[in-house]
Formats: C-alpha cells, structure tokens, sequence
C-alpha cells in the first residue's frame, strides 16, 4: 500500500506483517487491525486531527457499537467533548470510493441516536466537514477541517 497517496501529510506508523497479513497498530484502539484501505484512510485521518488540529487523543473512540431501529451498526469514529457525550461522528471510506449522498446518509443514519454537532466524511482524498444545525434542519459545511480549538470555541 502506497503511503503517500491521500491527500493528507505523511506521517510514521507502527506497522507489522503476520502470516502474509498487513496490520498497522491503532492509538485508539490500542491493538494492532487489519490494515484495509479503509484502516489506512482512519489511521491518516485520526493522526491529522491529533497532530495537525491538536485534538485530545483520549477523546477518540473507533469501530463504536450502536443500536439503530434494533439493528447493530458500527460508527467508525467518535470524538466526545469532556462530558463524554458525542461530539464529532467520522465516517471512513476506502480512497477508490467515492463520497456521495448515500454516504451521507450513512454517516447521518449513525446519528441518530447519538446527536452529534459535527460530521466528518473521508476517503482520505476529499474530507467533508460540516455542523448540524438541529433547529434549522440544516448542514453548514466548512472550507476545511477546523482545529480542536476552533471547533470548542464554536460550540460554546
């Protein structure tokens, strides 16, 4: 796999080939997944926002569980504020897959029971950044990604 492909900084990963399987350590997690080309783009994107955009580590959850419509789904990430409630939802796609509305629908599906502010959709070559507005059933979507720091001073 290309390191070099997303259109993200390069950054260094703890990566590990056992019985002809690539693995790449996660941070979050704290054990060593399956690197896919989906994995790839999660772990550029999560090292962007700590390193680039200097959001907590300790905030992030991956591959979180939930129950919708009594159907299990998996959110790929989470960012929580400091009451632990979901803040940020962060939908991954592989960077041969395109970002359309069915994505969207997706990651906005998620949601639902969780109420986050903000959506965040990559492929590792475009990001999506954008605010929910709940009152005016509205999305803003943002130019680029915002820091921790800008996003925390727009909530409050």
């Amino acid at each position: 796999m290309k390191t070099n492909t997303l259109n993200l900084p390069e950054y260094s990963f703890n990566i590990k080939n056992i019985e002809g399987k690539t693995y790449i350590f996660d941070k979050i997690r704290k054990r060593f997944v399956i690197l896919t080309p989906e994995e790839w783009v999660r772990q550029n994107v999560i090292e962007f926002l700590i390193i680039n955009k200097k959001y907590p580590i300790g905030r992030f959850g991956n591959e979180i569980k939930l129950n919708i419509n009594g159907m299990p789904k998996r959110c790929d990430s989470i960012f929580y504020d400091e009451n632990a409630n979901p803040t940020l939802i962060i939908e991954y796609k592989a960077p041969n897959i395109a970002i359309t509305q069915e994505v969207f629908d997706q990651i906005a599906t998620y949601n639902i029971p969780l109420k986050a502010k903000y959506l965040l959709v990559s492929n590792g070559l475009e990001h999506f950044f954008c605010e929910i507005d709940y009152n005016l059933r509205k999305y803003k979507f943002f130019k680029e990604i915002p820091s921790f720091e800008e996003l925390m001073s727009s909530i409050i």
